[in-house]
């Protein structure tokens, strides 16, 4: 029996929740095409229990089935829609907390510079 990676068995479960949900779907989109699962199977390239492993939502399952499967039923331009750098949340929060420090930063160097110019005449005035 092959060992489980760790990655796996660490899996959060909304993610795992996800995956139940694309399976199901997909086992649906099957269904309404009227397909069965050898059917189905001999399309994605892969075996009977690994497509029901597909449709079970099963983790381990590779990407690539599920890109095909995806591809069968004409969702697959959705995938290079999953991870653009525009709908990435974290990425754009982080960008934005660095353009606020940035502004801070630039913000106080300004203040600090007037300081100094208002000074300065005072200074050679003595």
């Amino acid at each position: 029996m092959p060992k489980t990676p760790a990655a796996l068995k660490q899996l959060p479960p909304a993610l795992q929740a996800s995956l139940d949900r694309l399976g199901a779907d997909l086992a649906v989109a099957r269904l309404r095409r009227k397909q069965s699962l050898s059917a189905w199977a001999a399309r994605l390239g892969v075996s009977v229990p690994t497509l029901m492993r597909m449709e079970s939502g099963d983790p381990g399952v590779g990407m690539g089935i599920y890109a095909t499967a995806l591809w069968l039923i004409g969702r697959d331009t959705a995938l290079g829609e999953l991870a653009t750098p525009a709908q990435d949340r974290g990425a754009l929060e982080l960008d934005v907390r660095e353009a606020v420090h940035l502004g801070k930063t630039r913000a106080q160097h300004s203040a600090q510079a007037r300081l100094k110019r208002q000074k300065a005449p005072q200074a050679s005035d003595d």
